[in-house]
């Protein structure tokens, strides 16, 4: 068993509906849970079914009992698939241990959409993040996904480049044996080829 940085651990993955980071929150859950450590998942929904904001909180123990939400200033990683969700839940969770890796992709509002609403300068936004913990990394997850033909798989690269972050309780083989009880054939083929793909991404950084 993998020695944890933090025990517990917290772990918050944001997005906005229909970008998979549920299904992200359960395949980190689930691998956790495999390799022998106690896990407490909660989740809150916006309008999820129409892009609303959708936050799961996984908090991963070696034995202790938790509850299911983390403190304000707690979290040890944030996982975003969008940006402005990713500082708007940055700015509340966040503290000087925080990892924070994110897709830098915006998914605007339909008020934005309309020009009723204004979407936030992103160079301010991205500066934001970076101030907020202890590290920030972009990965272009949406980008890797569409390039290997299925934009859904965003969560999936979003979980590759975790993978490689310090501390963080996942290896690419325990990541993997999870994807292969979830898909099969090429649609599994397509998600391995997205996984290894965000591990490179994050990989290309460290050089």
């Amino acid at each position: 068993m993998k020695e944890l940085r933090y025990d517990p651990l917290n772990i918050v993955i944001c997005g906005i509906g229909g970008q998979g980071n549920v299904l992200a929150s359960e395949v980190v859950a689930s691998t956790m849970n495999d390799l022998g450590y106690r896990v407490a998942v909660g989740e809150t929904y916006g309008a999820s079914q129409r892009g609303g904001s959708v936050m799961s909180h996984v908090r991963v123990s070696k034995d202790l009992d938790m509850g299911v939400l983390i403190s304000a200033g707690e979290a040890h990683f944030i996982i975003g698939f969008e940006p402005l969700e990713t500082l708007r839940i940055a700015r509340q969770y966040a503290g000087p241990q925080t990892r924070i890796i994110y897709d830098p992709r915006p998914i605007y509002p339909q008020g934005v959409l309309r020009g009723t609403q204004t979407y936030p300068d992103l160079a301010a936004l991205r500066a934001e993040i970076r101030s907020l913990g202890a590290e920030a990394h972009e990965v272009p997850a949406a980008d890797i996904a569409m390039a290997c033909g299925d934009s859904r798989a965003a969560n999936i690269a979003l979980l590759g480049a975790f993978s490689r972050l310090p501390g963080a309780p996942l290896d690419e083989t325990a990541l993997s044996a999870v994807l292969q009880q979830r898909f099969q054939g090429t649609v599994l083929e397509m998600n391995e080829k997205v996984f290894a793909m965000g591990c490179a991404a994050m990989d290309e950084k460290g050089r």
